[in-house]
């Protein structure tokens, strides 16, 4: 069974009582017996067991993986060992020269990521500049008509991004000469700065973080290992894209540092406005403008489709603002071969200008109306009537 040590600093005047820190031993479940193989097997099990990756979005996991990578970098070194054997944590204080653990996973696989090789698909990090990191994603818009994002179609576009210096294949070294060790953090990228009682572990301000320096910079790049390029991609869009949607090109993106897998394109969607139709998600809407006599006696002819024509029929006294639904004829859904609805609403247009005949025949059909009144029609003059009649006198006492 493993002890807990309670290994508390000296206090001194005007110094905050800090939180009691874990015992390295009890961290990574060994004995001070282990031997250095025990001690290396427990902390693969333990980093495998609290990944982020493993535990996406667990705050505290990614803590755990901090203090089993903070306990194995002392218990994994024979010298740093034997001090925290002698004096424990106080042995790794800032003011004694000590290192204060890690700050993000990125720098613990950068210290130990010869360790997991296979355990995490191995995209493990290296350290300094040999530090695996994925490239950057890249956005660009893909303009579309209705009719290309209701069938799918291919589309090309074309990008600015970075591409490798061929001269020097993104090392950033003129060719020849290599990178030197950083002196200043050992090759590690990061320095830990004492400030009072704290310790903070920052960007070693020599390298920037790479862990090394070039000396002789590529003539090509200047050292930037990256030079910029236009290309053209293809993109494939599914039937029943609409705006606002995303369309990804895995692996079309930035390159990545050290030899890291490129980033992605993300291809936002903008359909330009159809003269025709209206889209409301996957149903499309249709106004169709018809006369007074058509509504009134009924019609039918062809109306336009996405991909072709349908024969419309209108029957006898319809009301402007009815809608027709036409099943099946709308837009797909990208996700299914369900499609949407089309929804066609009826305009009754009033002409602006009568022929002395179409007139004529109007002043008949209105005589008839006055004689041959519908029910709903009554009702309207008779309320029209009783608001304009006079009131009548109040009763006499």
């Amino acid at each position: 069974m493993v002890g807990l040590r309670v290994l508390v600093p000296p206090y001194r005047s005007g110094m905050s009582l800090m939180a009691v820190q874990r015992d390295y031993y009890e961290t990574l479940g060994v004995e001070q017996t282990s031997s250095a193989e025990e001690i290396k097997r427990a902390y693969r099990k333990a980093a495998a067991t609290h990944h982020p990756d493993r535990n996406p979005g667990d705050e505290a996991a990614v803590e755990r993986f901090k203090q089993a990578a903070e306990a194995f970098d002392v218990l994994g070194d024979h010298e740093k060992k034997s001090m925290y054997d002698r004096y424990g944590h106080e042995a790794f204080t800032a003011r004694n020269g000590g290192r204060a653990g890690f700050n993000d996973v990125g720098d613990i696989m950068s210290a130990f990521g010869d360790l997991f090789e296979g355990f995490f698909g191995g995209n493990t990090a290296r350290g300094g500049a040999g530090r695996v990191t994925r490239g950057s994603s890249l956005r660009c818009e893909l303009a579309l008509e209705l009719r290309e994002a209701a069938t799918g179609c291919t589309k090309s576009v074309e990008i600015t991004r970075s591409e490798l210096c061929p001269t020097c294949d993104g090392s950033k070294a003129k060719p020849g000469s290599t990178p030197e060790r950083c002196t200043y953090c050992s090759g590690r990228g990061q320095v830990v700065q004492a400030q009072g009682f704290f310790r903070i572990q920052a960007t070693c301000p020599a390298c920037r973080g790479a862990g090394q320096v070039i000396r002789d910079k590529c003539p090509r790049c200047l050292g930037t290992g990256r030079e910029n390029k236009s290309v053209n991609l293809e993109v494939k869009v599914p039937a029943g894209v609409d705006n606002g949607m995303q369309l990804c090109l895995r692996g079309e993106g930035e390159p990545g540092e050290s030899g890291g897998p490129r980033g992605d394109l993300y291809c936002d969607i903008h359909i330009s406005e159809h003269s025709f139709f209206e889209r409301h998600e996957h149903d499309l809407v249709c106004r169709v403008p018809i006369s007074f006599s058509q509504a009134s006696l009924g019609t039918a002819f062809d109306i336009p489709l996405i991909d072709g024509k349908h024969r419309l029929e209108i029957p006898a006294g319809t009301q402007p603002g009815d809608t027709i639904r036409l099943k099946g004829m709308g837009m797909p859904d990208p996700h299914s071969r369900r499609r949407g609805d089309l929804l066609v609403q009826v305009l009754v247009e009033v002409p602006r200008k009568l022929t002395p005949r179409l007139e004529e025949l109007l002043r008949e059909l209105a005589e008839i109306e006055k004689k041959n009144v519908s029910a709903h029609r009554k009702s309207f003059l008779e309320k029209l009537k009783e608001y304009f009649a006079p009131p009548e006198p109040a009763p006499e006492e």
